[in-house]
């Protein structure tokens, strides 16, 4: 069997108890992982986070959901450590953390900044850090950031802007970990049907970035279905290997760069 596919690997997913970390996690399981460590971040998201392990476990994975908050370097550390004792050592791991904030810039508290700066681009520093020390040789990392970053646009320069940074980071861990065959990418999904985009926006809002992606009548809210980011993910860390340092934004045509 080849190297580059799902089946028989052992999986990490930060953010992993629900939404798009939980559909992930269900379908890595469903093409032939074997064991999937769930991040969630507190014990508002626990219910979810057993919710998805007893999924991979009925499925025929083996799992284990791991708490944390993971703006802190010695959490994340801390979190690698856990996930190698519960199921070993990761072959692909994968980051959906992130956190959104739409507000002008001249209301945005230095509290507010420094809060999304630790989620956003903080926690996906040691997150790549730990996964180049702990990822089997010819493992696949990747990263979730955002679609604004090739948007003009107001009101998410703290979203955005602190998102923007594991650009940087994904070319350059693609750079130091690519001779051990670790390929690292970073995916920015357009707005999602998820209760993470209805809880910042309006009700106009909603519906201009309803219609805004050029394939938005074909969509089932116009907006991006997980389900339709899932397969881009799957594909990166298994036969799209190839593919590294690269941050591909899968919007419908809602925005590029």
């Amino acid at each position: 069997m080849s190297k580059h596919t799902i089946p028989g690997k052992v999986i990490l997913i930060a953010g992993g108890a629900k939404n798009l970390g939980g559909l992930i996690a269900r379908d890595l399981v469903a093409h032939g992982a074997r064991a999937v460590a769930i991040h969630y971040n507190s014990d508002a998201s626990k219910a979810d986070a057993d919710a998805t392990v007893a999924a991979l476990e009925s499925a025929g994975a083996k799992a284990v959901a791991l708490q944390a908050d993971l703006t802190t370097a010695s959490a994340v550390e801390k979190l690698f450590a856990n996930a190698v004792a519960a199921v070993g050592r990761p072959d692909i791991a994968i980051n959906t953390v992130g956190k959104v904030l739409k507000k002008p810039i001249v209301e945005i508290s230095e509290a507010e900044y420094d809060e999304m700066s630790a989620v956003n681009a903080k926690s996906a520093f040691f997150f790549l850090k730990e996964a180049g020390k702990h990822v089997n040789d010819g493992g696949k990392i990747c990263t979730l950031v955002t679609s604004l970053l090739g948007a003009f646009t107001p009101f998410y320069a703290s979203y955005a802007g602190t998102k923007a940074p594991v650009e940087h980071f994904t070319r350059a861990a693609a750079k130091e970990f690519g001779e051990r065959g670790i390929s690292v990418t970073a995916v920015g999904p357009g707005p999602m049907d998820t209760p993470f985009f209805y809880g910042q926006e309006s009700t106009d809002a909603q519906a201009y970035h309803k219609t805004a992606a050029a394939l938005s009548p074909f969509s089932k809210t116009g907006l991006t279905d997980i389900e339709d980011v899932v397969p881009f993910i799957r594909h990166l860390v298994s036969d799209g290997w190839w593919i590294t340092g690269q941050t591909i934004l899968i919007n419908g045509g809602y925005t590029t760069k």
